[in-house]
């Protein structure tokens, strides 16, 4: 992962050396560079400009405006880390997980920081708690104290300030979530304010308390140990199988092609007859954001249902628009050229071949009879084969949060088979544009990702998260894993 700014610079100086540039770099200059590329490159080829609806009204509405406001902030952008905070802040005004700018070089993990104030916020039923103290740090507000205000400025409105386009998507409750911890702690964002001074914390029923928040040095450890005691992140192996309460428990943590699938999917073979009578499918903090994630989670799902079952039972594919452009296009050509060139993806995935050729083909027959854009119907559903259901048991699927991505598109099948019951609490969420196409922005160190087709008919709707339903919402500590199985094992009764 990504560790420590001094990694993130010695990263950055090595980008320049290899460029061959013997002169300083001017990161407000490039960051001025890069807004613009990101900006035209966008607007040349992103499909909201050929679909209409609320997805696409977001995006128009910002694309000229937001570059704009972050335009007016380059002058502060002085360092390799700054630029990658300004890129981050201009793609997360288009409300889009599809559209990012991160940087090419060793960024700043979630466990970086300068300075905090010994102890960390997590969001919790709408509202900003302390959820780690760090031992020996005295004169703290309690465990479980609410933030009311800092120097009269809100907490919403503080994070709003501190937190949101610049590490996340507060419009969300993922985005709340996941950068609840940074809060309070100085990221060395310098748009933002550090570690605020005086604070307003309610404790109880009584009067909000006011707390001297002294700014703490960071030790190695100690923002790590207090991420992970705010918000759940996986560890060990991504993919295996482990017996939890006497039935068979499966850890999806990932749905990276580095995860480990060959062997992962053998041993889910060799022990399918175990699933028979109800299993837990794990997929808290499972992110997926390439072309195989999704058939990732597809594929899991015939190995554990077979694929008789479960092939009526996916969602239909729909319409797809495609905007007529050439970078488009060769994005397609160069896809259907590595997936040609893939033993393994030839073999297991031919449709998706054919699939992709005739997209080419289409977009070649658009774009030479002027065509802005085209739309290609799906896969069409697929009839009932009758085919028994293997697993009789309950099946809790387990989410939160993290789960992203092609995570949320398995939940678009699991979600429609019987006895399955999503539970834990609300994912992510990801936009009808879909697909990256990345692009390498022009200072080299940062990199542009967008969705380069419309999915307007897609069954779940824009920027639309799983919520699981009442009772089946988990609203203890998300990251004390003996008491969440204990949870989950009283569903499964």
């Amino acid at each position: 992962m990504l560790h420590h700014l001094i990694a993130a610079s010695a990263a950055a100086i090595a980008l320049v050396v290899a460029s061959g540039s013997a002169q300083a770099q001017d990161f407000r200059d490039l960051a001025r560079q890069d807004l613009q590329a990101a900006h035209d490159q966008l607007r040349a080829n992103h499909p909201a400009a050929v679909v209409g609806g609320a997805a696409s009204q977001t995006f128009n509405g910002w694309i000229d405006s937001g570059l704009a406001e972050a335009l007016g902030k380059a002058g502060q952008a002085t360092s390799g880390d700054s630029h990658a905070y300004l890129m981050r802040y201009y793609a997360g005004g288009f409300r889009d997980s599809n559209i990012a700018m991160t940087p090419s070089f060793e960024g700043l993990s979630p466990y970086f920081g300068i300075s905090w104030p010994g102890f960390t916020t997590g969001w919790r039923d709408g509202k900003y708690v302390v959820t780690y103290i760090k031992p020996g740090v005295r004169n703290t507000p309690p465990l479980g104290a609410t933030l009311v205000d800092c120097f009269g400025k809100t907490a919403e409105d503080l994070a709003k300030e501190k937190l949101d386009r610049w590490e996340g998507d507060l419009t969300s409750e993922s985005g709340r979530v996941l950068t609840a911890p940074f809060l309070l702690w100085n990221r060395n964002n310098p748009f933002t304010s550090g570690v605020p001074a005086l604070c307003n914390f309610q404790v109880g029923r009584g009067r909000p308390r006011e707390y001297q928040l002294r700014p703490t040095p960071v030790v190695a450890g100690d923002l790590e140990a207090a991420y992970r005691a705010t918000v759940y992140v996986p560890s060990g192996a991504p993919l295996g199988i482990e017996q939890v309460n006497g039935r068979p428990w499966v850890n999806v943590h990932s749905f990276a092609d580095s995860a480990g699938w060959d062997a992962f999917n053998a041993t889910v073979l060799a022990q399918a007859a175990s699933f028979k009578n109800g299993f837990v499918l794990d997929l808290r903090g499972a992110r997926g954001q390439s072309y195989t994630s999704t058939a990732r989670g597809y594929g899991l799902a015939n190995r554990i249902w077979t694929p008789e079952f479960t092939v009526s039972r996916q969602p239909a594919a729909g319409e797809i628009t495609y905007r007529a452009t050439p970078a488009n296009r060769q994005w397609y050509a160069d896809t259907l050229g590595r997936m040609q060139a893939d033993p393994r993806f030839v073999q297991e995935s031919a449709p998706v071949i054919e699939q992709t050729a005739a997209i080419v083909a289409a977009f070649d027959a658009a774009l030479a009879s002027g065509q802005q854009s085209f739309t290609l119907p799906g896969r069409a559903a697929v009839q009932d084969t009758g085919a028994a259901n293997p697993i009789t048991g309950p099946v809790i699927v387990l989410v939160d949060a993290g789960c992203a991505g092609g995570c949320l598109d398995t939940l678009d099948l699991l979600s429609r088979l019987p006895n399955v019951r999503i539970a834990g609490s609300t994912t992510a969420t990801d936009s009808i544009f879909i697909e990256p196409t990345m692009v390498r922005l022009p200072s080299n160190y940062s990199d542009l990702a967008y969705g380069h087709k419309a999915w307007t008919s897609r069954q779940r709707a824009n920027n639309t998260a799983f919520v699981p339903a009442a009772g089946l919402a988990y609203t203890g500590n998300p990251t004390d894993e003996a008491a969440v199985r204990a949870w989950v094992g009283t569903l499964m009764q």
